[in-house]
This record gives C-alpha cells, sequence and structure tokens, in this order.
C-alpha cells in the first residue's frame, strides 16, 4: 500500500530493475515466475513481471497478457542483436537477458548491476493524487524516455488448460498499466508531476531510447 500524502522513495545506488516475460500458459514459467516472486521481496530490486500474449494459442489465455509486452520482449531482442524471443527471460536493467529460471545465473547478473549502480539518482512523492519525479541534469546521458508503470503485487490463478492446467499459481509484480509519460535528455533538471490513482505500487523508469539500458529507477510501494 502507498501512502497517499508526503510520502519519499530515493533511487539507492544498488537499484535493480528485473523485468520477466512469462505466460501462463507456459509450462517452465513457474519457477521463474516464484524467482521473481522472492527477488521482489529484496529493498534493492524492482520486479516487474511482462506476461506476453503469443503463447495463448495454445488453450488457455492469459489474463495479464498484452501484446505491448510482446512488443516490448521483441524491441529487447532488436537491441541485443537477436531474432527469438521466449518464456520465461528476465530482462536485467534493460542491458541484459538471461533464462529467467536459471537461478544462479539470475542472482549473478543482479549482484553484478546491484555493484554497478545506476547513472542517475532518481526521486519520487507522491501529495494526494500527484506523482512528482525529479533527477539532476546528467550531461553524458543517453536520450531517453520517462516510464511510469503501475503493478498488481500478486494473484492467484487456477488454470483449466494449456500447459499448466489443473495448477494454481501465484503471480506477482504483474504489470497492469505501462506509460510513456515523456522524454528527458539530462540536459536539464528532471522534474515531472503526474496525475495517478489509487493505490497500486509506481513505478519511474528512465530508460534510453529503442530499449537501451535502464539509466534510473525508483519506486513507490
Amino acid at each position: 500500500m502507498i501512502a497517499t500524502t508526503g510520502s519519499t522513495a530515493k533511487a539507492e545506488n544498488a537499484l535493480v530493475v528485473v523485468e520477466l516475460f512469462t505466460s501462463q500458459g507456459c509450462s517452465s514459467c513457474p519457477p521463474a515466475d516464484e524467482l521473481l516472486g522472492r527477488l521482489g521481496q529484496r529493498d534493492n530490486v524492482i520486479a516487474l513481471a511482462l506476461h506476453v500474449d503469443y503463447w495463448d494459442y495454445i488453450g488457455w489465455k492469459d489474463q495479464f497478457a498484452h501484446a505491448a509486452f510482446t512488443g516490448r520482449q521483441k524491441g529487447y531482442a532488436r537491441s541485443f542483436g537477436s531474432r527469438a524471443i521466449y518464456t520465461p527471460q528476465m530482462v536485467i536493467n534493460g542491458s541484459k537477458a538471461v533464462v529467467g529460471n536459471r537461478v544462479i545465473d539470475v542472482a549473478d547478473m543482479v549482484q553484478d548491476y546491484a555493484q554497478k549502480g545506476m547513472l542517475v539518482p532518481l526521486d519520487l512523492s507522491l501529495e494526494g493524487s500527484t506523482l512528482r519525479i525529479a533527477a539532476p541534469a546528467q550531461q553524458d546521458m543517453q536520450n531517453a524516455d520517462l516510464v511510469l508503470i503501475r503493478y498488481m503485487p500478486h494473484q492467484t490463478v487456477s488454470i483449466p488448460r494449456g500447459e499448466n492446467a489443473g495448477k494454481d499459481i501465484t503471480y506477482t509484480h504483474i504489470v497492469t498499466e505501462w506509460h510513456d509519460i515523456g522524454d528527458w535528455n539530462g540536459r536539464t533538471a528532471l522534474s515531472e508531476s503526474v496525475a495517478v490513482e489509487g493505490s497500486a505500487p509506481i513505478v519511474v523508469l528512465v530508460q534510453a531510447k529503442d530499449h537501451g539500458p535502464i539509466l534510473a529507477a525508483a519506486r513507490l510501494r
């Protein structure tokens, strides 16, 4: 739950953004879904579950899936020089991909990016229904997108058909909203105000254009 007035979150250098591309129709995904849930309990990890729609044909339509998330995964594939997309896939800080159920590989990569830190400190504050976003100027920064994300903390789903038929699976950090709210080139300090509704957790990313690295991130939950 997010406080509705006066709450503040400051990005830490150790913050790591973990995006999981997953599907309720994928039999290899539940271990990765569970791993994302554990990662999301860490203070320095922003976990985001992006459910894709290309498994829907196999007998069960993922109720959390969006074509836009499939498009984002394809954008990463182009950025990484790959022709293929797959589930479960995790992308760390928008910079490197790893098979999402390979626990040791994921842990090593998260630790590596935690040590590297983010390029820019990002501050969020929520005053009533107004979200304020601020960051200092960063002269050497790449042109970037400013992204506002909302997510559902968790939900258990009974799946009667498809590869996971008969299972009850608890999903966490389920992205429900994804909004590109502006651009920033770092030449001047960032100061944005955005109207928000509801108590769902809020994530803001500064990401280099064309599915480049995540340069800054912050969260209110």
